[in-house]
């Protein structure tokens, strides 16, 4: 009887105990989820961190009382009254028209030069010691020939875009064709498609993720170059706008620019991101 007893009092034990370790398991799970969401916020929070922290330095040494327009409280004012006075928009427009002539520019020219070195073996051979020649060369460097070369300004700061923007296209682009499954352009040639036609239905979309991806990386580093270029004779931009900035000793002002920047970026290198990671291919069968 008591045998009977205890088994019936381990058979509830077990049965009540049982949930317990899935009941653990989604919890962690849920915990390991939020915590997932709240990184990127967790980073930001460390950034504004030292970015505060830094600002008590600028404020408490005299030495760095002149610098104190770069803490967060004056920055994050001055900030704010440059989104009021519309002088943000009149200051990123002329930039962002320049960013996106230049990387028009670097795109038109690097992703069929990529399509090429990564189709064409002898091609690649050829232009592979060149280009990374040239890759190796910073764009700032051939700000003289570009103010030589070009008319305007303008044209100047957009060939130094494009001069930095293209290599990241190129050869993401050439990487990208090199990694195309070979049994889909197979597949292509026994349906009856020409270079051209498997160029268009099979490599271009395969390799856009790719190129994509290399215009993600070209947008980084022309936004970079972008700033100091525009540190030649234009009278607009967001890089002016710092020159101008600094030459006036508004330091709240600059830093507010330099969050303005950061921000601008942010926000275009997410787009592409986004567009990037929608951009898998997979052929119908």
């Amino acid at each position: 009887m008591s045998g009977g007893v205890t088994e019936a009092a381990l058979a509830v034990e077990r049965a009540v105990a049982a949930p317990e370790p899935r009941r653990a398991g989604t919890g962690a799970r849920l915990g390991a989820s939020a915590l997932n969401r709240l990184a990127p916020l967790l980073g930001l929070a460390g950034l504004l961190t030292l970015w505060f922290a830094g600002g008590l330095v600028l404020e408490s040494v005299p030495a760095y009382a002149a610098f104190a327009g770069f803490a967060p409280g004056p920055a994050l004012a001055s900030f704010a009254e440059l989104i009021a006075s519309g002088e943000a928009w009149r200051a990123a427009a002329p930039s962002l028209a320049r960013i996106g002539q230049g990387l028009a520019a670097a795109f038109l020219l690097g992703a069929p030069l990529g399509l090429l070195v990564g189709s064409a073996p002898l091609a690649e051979r050829i232009l592979q010691p060149p280009f990374q020649l040239l890759r190796m060369i910073s764009p700032l460097a051939w700000m003289p020939v570009a103010v030589l070369a070009f008319p305007s300004w303008d044209g100047a700061i957009v060939f130094l875009i494009a001069a930095a923007a293209i290599w990241p296209i190129l050869f993401s682009t050439a990487a990208g064709v090199k990694r195309v499954d070979p049994v889909w352009l197979a597949m292509a040639r026994n349906l009856g498609a020409g270079r051209l036609a498997a160029l268009r239905a099979v490599i271009v979309p395969a390799v856009l993720q790719d190129i994509l991806t290399g215009l993600r990386l070209a947008l980084g580093v022309a936004w970079i170059v972008l700033v100091p270029a525009e540190y030649l004779g234009v009278t607009s931009g967001l890089g002016y706008a710092i020159n101008d900035a600094r030459d006036t000793l508004s330091y709240d002002r600059l830093a507010a620019l330099v969050l303005l920047i950061g921000l601008i970026g942010y926000a275009l290198d997410s787009v592409l991101g986004r567009l990037a990671a929608r951009a898998r291919w997979i052929p119908t069968s």
